[in-house]
C-alpha cells in the first residue's frame, strides 16, 4: 500500500516539476495546446517557464516553488501514513489558495485593488496563467487528495478523493467564479465605485413581482416565467413518458421511427422551430389560413406569447424527457410485475401500483430538467414571446439593450436561480428515503409486461398525434430550404444549399460555400465537448449515489447550479470572468468547450442518478470484495449497466453544443464562429433560405452522429432472451415430476 502511495506522489511531483521547468507559466499567443512558444525561446520573457520567471524577479512564484519543494522533502524523508498525509493535504490547499489569491490580486497593470498598492507598493503586472501554472494548480489539488487518502479519509480511496477534489475545483472555477464576477459587477457603478442603488431599485420592481394576472391583469416577469416552466415541465414529462411506454411496452409497429422522431426537435438549431411555427400557425400561416377559410374564425396573433412559447418548448424539451425516461422504463425488472400478476393483480393494477411507482426517480428527474430548461430557454421566447417576455430574455436585454443595467440583470438572475433551486430541493424531498432498486446481481429471464389496453390505446393515440404534428413542423422546415422566398415565392430551387455548402473542383477540392467555416468549427468543438460532458456528468452521478462523504448534498446542489442558470447569464459571466487574468480564455475554443461541458453536465448527472438508483449497491460491494478498486468497479461493473445514461449524456451534450445559442452568442469569435451564431446572423440579414438550408444539413449530420454514438455505446443487457428450448424446460421438469 505504501508503494502505491509513493508511486502516485512521484507522478504528481514529476508533473509539477515539468510544468515549472518546461512549460510557459503565463498565457502565450499560441494557445494552451500550441507549441509555437518553443521557437520564441529564450528571447520572449512571456514564454519562460515558472522557474525562469521566479529567477527573473517574479516573487509571487517563489511560494509555489517552496511548497512543491516541501512536498518533495516529505516524499523523501517521511513514510506514507497519516502524519505525511496531513502535511501533503495542507501543502496542496496552501498552493491552490496562493495561486488563486495572487492571480486575482495582480493584473495586467499591477495590483487590482488600490488598498494593496497602498500597503505593499507597486508591483509589475502579470499576464493570465498559462500551461505551467494550470498544471501546477492541478498538481496541488492532487497532492491534497492523495494526502487525505493517506490520512484514511473515505477508507483511503485515492481514486474517489481525487475525483471529488478535481470536480470541486473545476466547478469552483467554471461555475462559481464567473457568477461571482458577474454579481460583483452588479454592485459597481460605471466608474468602478461600489454602490447598491441598482440592486435596491430592481429588487422591488412591480414589473417583476406583480400578480395582477389573478384578477385579469398582467403577471410580472417572475411569475410568468414560473407558470410557463411548470406547464412545460408537466407537459414534456407526460409526453416523454408516453413515448417511452409506446417504444418499450406496446406492439407499436414503427418503434424505431418513433424513437427517431422524438429526437428530432432536440437536434434542431434555435429559431428554426419558432420560424416553422410562425409559418404554420402565425397570423398568415398556412394552417391558420386553412382553418380561417374552413371555419371563418379569426385566430389573430394567439401564437405570440406564452401559448406559442409553451408549444415550442414542448417540441424542444419532450425529447430530453424521453431520453431520461427510456432507460428508466427499460430498467424496471419484469420480475416485479410478474410477482404482482402472480398475486392476481390485473395489468392495470400492476401498472398503477408497481410500474409507475418504480419510475418515480426518472419522472422526478425529467420534470426537474423540463422545469429548468424552460426557465433557462432563450431562443423560443425571443422568437415567439411577443410583448410577454420571460426572465432569460429580460436578462439579455438588461445587458445588451438600451438600458444597460447590470444590476437588473443580476437581480433577475438571482430570482431565476431561486426558482430552479427550489424545484431541485422539492424533488430531493420527494425522493428522500425511498428505494427504487430493480436491478440486482440475480438472474432475470423474464420479459417486460405489455401495457393494459386502457393505457396502451390512449397513449398510442397521443403519441401518434404529437408525432404527426412534429412531422408537419419539420415538413415546413424542409420546405423552406427548397423554395426561393419562404411565404412569398414557393418556386423550387437548390440555390440556398449551393450558396451554403458549395464545393469547387478547380485547382483541387475547395469549400466555396459560405457556411463551411462555421460548420467545421462547430463539429470539432461539439465532438470535443460531448465525451468530456458525459464523463464528468456520469462520474459525478456515481460519486453522488455510491459514495458517502461530508457535504455530499451541498456538492450535488452546487453542480445543479450550472444547469439552473440561463445561458444568457453564463455567456455574460464567462466574458466578465475570463476576459482578463488570472484565466484568460475569451476568443478561444477552450472557453466554448468549458461552457458546454459545465452547462450540459447536469443532464448527465441527473440521468446517471436516475439510472444508478435502479442498480443495487451489492454489485459494487461484490466487486470491491473481490479486490477491485473503485476505479475498476466503475469501469467494469457500473458503466456497462449504464449504457442508456451514457448514450443520453453523449447525445444531449453533442446536440446542445451544436444548437446552443444563448451563451454561445457572447463567446464566439471571428476564428471560432459556431453554427448557431452564424444562423442568427443569417436570420438578421433576412437570409431565411440559407439559414433553413444550413439548419437542415445540421439536423442530418446530428442524426448520423447520434446513430454512431448508439453503435459505439451499444445497448444494456439486463436479461437473456429465452430460447424455445429454455422456455419449455420448466414444463418438461414439471411433467416428469
Amino acid at each position: 500500500m505504501a508503494s502505491t502511495d509513493n508511486r502516485r506522489l512521484d507522478l504528481v511531483l514529476a508533473a509539477a516539476a515539468g510544468a515549472l521547468l518546461l512549460l510557459p507559466w503565463y498565457r502565450y499567443r499560441y494557445g494552451f495546446f500550441g507549441f509555437g512558444w518553443i521557437g520564441d525561446l529564450p528571447g520572449a520573457e512571456r514564454a519562460w517557464p515558472g522557474l525562469a520567471q521566479a529567477l527573473a524577479g517574479r516573487w509571487q512564484i517563489w511560494p509555489v516553488l517552496a511548497l512543491l519543494a516541501a512536498a518533495l522533502i516529505l516524499r523523501l524523508m517521511r513514510p506514507a501514513g497519516a502524519e505525511r498525509g496531513r502535511a501533503l493535504a495542507a501543502i496542496g490547499l496552501a498552493g491552490l489558495g496562493w495561486l488563486a489569491v495572487e492571480g486575482l490580486a495582480i493584473g495586467l497593470r499591477g495590483w487590482n485593488w488600490e488598498l494593496l498598492a497602498a500597503l505593499f507598493g507597486e508591483v509589475p503586472g502579470q499576464q493570465a496563467f498559462g500551461a505551467g501554472a494550470v498544471i501546477a494548480g492541478l498538481a496541488f489539488a492532487l497532492l491534497a487528495a492523495f494526502g487525505w487518502a493517506e490520512k484514511g479519509v473515505l477508507k483511503g480511496d485515492a481514486f474517489v478523493l481525487a475525483a471529488i477534489t478535481l470536480l470541486v475545483l473545476l466547478v469552483a472555477v467554471f461555475v462559481f467564479y464567473p457568477l461571482a464576477a458577474m454579481f460583483a459587477g452588479a454592485f459597481q457603478d460605471f466608474d468602478g465605485s461600489f454602490t447598491a442603488e441598482g440592486v435596491r431599485r430592481n429588487i422591488a420592481d412591480p414589473k417583476i413581482w406583480s400578480l395582477a394576472c389573478l384578477w385579469g391583469g398582467s403577471c410580472g416577469i417572475a411569475w410568468r416565467t414560473f407558470f410557463l416552466a411548470l406547464s412545460t415541465a408537466a407537459g414534456s414529462t407526460f409526453l416523454g413518458l408516453v413515448f417511452a411506454l409506446v417504444a418499450t411496452r406496446t406492439g407499436f409497429r414503427f418503434k424505431k421511427s418513433l424513437r427517431l422522431l422524438t429526437v428530432l426537435p432536440i437536434i434542431t438549431p434555435p429559431f428554426v422551430v419558432g420560424l416553422a411555427l410562425t409559418m404554420l400557425l402565425g397570423r398568415s400561416g398556412s394552417l391558420t389560413q386553412l382553418i380561417e377559410a374552413a371555419t371563418g374564425w379569426e385566430l389573430g396573433r394567439w401564437l405570440y406569447g406564452l401559448t406559442g412559447i409553451w408549444i415550442a418548448q414542448l417540441l424542444s424539451f419532450t425529447p430530453i424527457s424521453f431520453l431520461v425516461l427510456i432507460g428508466v422504463v427499460e430498467g424496471i425488472s419484469p420480475s416485479m410485475e410478474e410477482a404482482s400478476q402472480t398475486l392476481r393483480s390485473d395489468r392495470w393494477r400492476t401498472f398503477r401500483k408497481v410500474t409507475l411507482p418504480l419510475m418515480a426517480p426518472g419522472l422526478a428527474n425529467a420534470f426537474l430538467i423540463g422545469f429548468i430548461e424552460s426557465m433557462a430557454d432563450f431562443g423560443n421566447p425571443l422568437v415567439l414571446g411577443g410583448s410577454g417576455g420571460v426572465l432569460s430574455t429580460e436578462i439579455f436585454f438588461a445587458v445588451v439593450g438600451a438600458q444597460n443595467d447590470p444590476a437588473r440583470a443580476a437581480v433577475l438572475a438571482a430570482i431565476l436561480l431561486a426558482f430552479t433551486l427550489s424545484a431541485f430541493l422539492a424533488q430531493r424531498l420527494w425522493l428522500s428515503g425511498r428505494n427504487f432498486a430493480t436491478v440486482t446481481g440475480k438472474g432475470d429471464g423474464g420479459r417486460a409486461a405489455r401495457l393494459p389496453r386502457r393505457v396502451a390505446w390512449p397513449i398510442s393515440a397521443i403519441a401518434a398525434g404529437w408525432a404527426g404534428f412534429t412531422l408537419l413542423v419539420y415538413a415546413m422546415i424542409l420546405f423552406g430550404g427548397f423554395v426561393k422566398v419562404w411565404g412569398l415565392d414557393h418556386s423550387l430551387t437548390l440555390e440556398h444549399y449551393i450558396r451554403a455548402f458549395g464545393i469547387s473542383w478547380q485547382d483541387g477540392l475547395r469549400w466555396t460555400g459560405v457556411a463551411w467555416d462555421s460548420f467545421w468549427t462547430t463539429m470539432q468543438i461539439a465532438l470535443a465537448a460531448a465525451p468530456l460532458t458525459a464523463a464528468v456528468g456520469l462520474l459525478t452521478a456515481w460519486l453522488i449515489v455510491r459514495q458517502r462523504f461530508r457535504f455530499r448534498g451541498a456538492f450535488e446542489f452546487a453542480l445543479m447550479m450550472s444547469f439552473a442558470i440561463p445561458g444568457t447569464v453564463i455567456g455574460i459571466s464567462y466574458v466578465m470572468a475570463f476576459n482578463l487574468p488570472p484565466l484568460q480564455m475569451t476568443g478561444s475554443a477552450l472557453i466554448l468547450i468549458a461552457c458546454f461541458v459545465f452547462r450540459n453536465m447536469p443532464v448527465g448527472v441527473r440521468g446517471g442518478v436516475a439510472a444508478m438508483a435502479q442498480l443495487d449497491g451489492s454489485l459494487d460491494e461484490a466487486s470491491l470484495t473481490l479486490g477491485a478498486g473503485s476505479g475498476r468497479t466503475l469501469r467494469r461493473v457500473i458503466l456497462p449497466l449504464m449504457r442508456p445514461a451514457i448514450l443520453a449524456a453523449l447525445v444531449y451534450s453533442f446536440v446542445r453544443a451544436i444548437t446552443s445559442i444563448s451563451a454561445v452568442i457572447f463567446l464566439v469569435s471571428a476564428k471560432y464562429n459556431m453554427a448557431t451564431a452564424y444562423i442568427v446572423g443569417l436570420v438578421e440579414n433576412g437570409e431565411y433560405g440559407i439559414a433553413i438550408a444550413y439548419s437542415s444539413v445540421l439536423i442530418l449530420v446530428m442524426i448520423s452522429v447520434i446513430g454512431g454514438f448508439q453503435l459505439l455505446v451499444g445497448e444494456r443487457r439486463l436479461r437473456r432472451r429465452e430460447t424455445p428450448a429454455a422456455a419449455t424446460l420448466p414444463l418438461a421438469k414439471e411433467a416428469t415430476s
